[in-house]
């Protein structure tokens, strides 16, 4: 509890002066650090942090035994307090990527502990997502990871389509067309980690590259959907339109455009010196370690775990494309810098398969329970008006039952869990996001690296708060 101004000057003795401007100043501390406290999540000194509450620091959650969480929580020179310095670090975007507040303990330049400490965006997207019906889902996750919001909307769609039993009767067009905005969606992400990384690291004109060529693929995102972010473009039992015309030249420009650009990148970055002992050896984390802590997408494969959903748990027709799974060798900044970078490459080339293999049809489940009818419908039939209303003002019943679907979205492992009750609404659903099990990665990659690097590993893991809070 905060001590009161009076409380301060009670307790000063007879003899001594009462200093009022220093006891108000004590107070207004005081007031503030209660203010801020966020409990639990707090990294608390080592002499007030309990022996148990230092193994779940830094073992537990590896599912190391006690003796080997106690040895990692043995400092080499085992410190005094006085010797020790507990650092907030944010929330400030950008350096830590959103509103991310890491507390940290050094020694000198040395972290010896991090704890990340989350809920500042407080969306509650999720407990949102319980009072829309299923056709006004697609608008509230898109919003989740804002970087990937065709990736939040297809595991979404999946997953309403799995309890609803259509997932075999999408049409084969909306199929292809899925992949195709959820690859080029992947482009636009790692584009933007290629900018942030950049500047995260001093190399400004990075922010300006990585920025412009993603704004080429927001470009077509905005002739497709209408919108360059937050779509709800892919929706249950389809997408809401097809592709416009045109589009096929749209697509070959930024094939064309692009690989120019990231071999520039690489002249900038991957061979840059300063750049690489920047990243080489920094924020590594061990192939177990990252098991343990459900780790996936680069920074997973970064340590050389072959592991990619398109391929080892196929959805939509990745099964029918050639593509590589892209692995590290050292679980280290730099390698998951370098898978990205690949990664843009190997969307490319899953993208020129699908533009060959583009089928014509439709691009929506022709079933009335769930399509609203054609817009030129609307004005020729009041039968056509009424389900119009129907579906989008009272959306349509999903039968009881919970199911969870994931995809490979760009960050990693996105995944959609919903129960059913029987209703239009979901009874309960939750986004399994990959920035939320990554940010638990951050304090076993910072453990024993210096003050300097912890921006560089923060930028590595490429969280999105919005997913983290949602």
């Amino acid at each position: 509890m905060a001590t009161t101004e009076e409380e301060l000057i009670e307790t000063t003795t007879a003899t001594e002066p009462v200093d009022t401007e220093s006891a108000s100043v004590r107070s207004r501390y005081a007031a503030f650090i209660a203010n801020t406290n966020e409990g639990e999540q707090l990294l608390k000194p080592r002499s007030e942090t309990t022996a148990d509450e230092l193994l779940r620091e830094v073992g537990a959650v590896l599912r190391m035994s006690e003796a080997e969480a106690a040895q990692l929580g043995d400092l080499p020179d085992d410190p005094e307090e006085d010797q020790t310095m507990i650092l907030n670090m944010g929330p400030a975007h950008p350096s830590t990527h959103g509103v991310l507040r890491l507390m940290l303990e050094l020694q000198g330049e040395e972290v010896l502990r991090c704890k990340p400490v989350i809920g500042y965006l407080h969306t509650g997207m999720e407990k949102t997502g319980e009072n829309l019906t299923y056709m006004q889902g697609g608008t509230n996750v898109t919003r989740m990871d804002y970087l990937s919001p065709l990736a939040n909307e297809l595991a979404f769609s999946m997953a309403v389509e799995r309890l609803l039993g259509i997932t075999d009767d999408i049409p084969e067009r909306a199929v292809w067309i899925r992949m195709l905005m959820a690859e080029l969606n992947r482009m636009s992400s790692h584009l933007l980690f290629m900018a942030t990384n950049g500047m995260d690291l001093g190399a400004v004109s990075m922010m300006i590259y990585g920025w412009r060529e993603r704004e080429e693929v927001l470009r077509f995102f905005q002739e497709v959907s209408g919108l360059r972010m937050n779509h709800n473009y892919i929706r249950p039992g389809g997408v809401s339109a097809d592709l416009p015309p045109g589009w096929r030249d749209g697509v070959l420009r930024l094939l064309e455009l692009i690989p120019p650009r990231l071999d520039e990148y690489d002249i900038l970055l991957t061979g840059q010196p300063i750049f690489r002992e920047r990243l080489q050896g920094v924020g590594v984390i061990t192939p177990n370690e990252a098991l343990a802590l459900s780790a996936s997408g680069p920074v997973l494969r970064s340590t050389g775990v072959e592991w990619d959903l398109r391929r080892d748990q196929t959805y939509l027709r990745y099964d029918e494309l050639e593509f590589d799974v892209i692995v590290g060798s050292y679980g280290d900044a730099y390698d998951r810098y370098a898978i990205r970078l690949a990664e843009i490459r190997e969307s490319m080339r899953i993208v020129h398969q699908i533009l060959d293999r583009m089928p014509e049809g439709n691009t929506r489940i022709q079933d009335k329970k769930v399509t609203p009818p054609p817009r030129a419908r609307i004005d020729e039939s009041m039968e056509a008006l009424i389900h119009h209303f129907k579906i989008f003002t009272e959306g349509f019943k999903v039968p009881e039952g919970e199911v969870y679907e994931a995809t490979e979205g760009p960050r990693g492992e996105l995944g959609c869990y919903i129960a059913s009750d029987g209703g239009p609404n979901p009874y309960r659903i939750h986004m399994r996001d990959p920035s939320f099990a990554h940010v638990q990665c951050i304090p076993h990659m910072m453990r024993g690296g210096l003050i300097a690097d912890a921006v560089a590993v923060i930028s590595s893991v490429d969280p999105v708060l919005g997913g983290v809070d949602r």
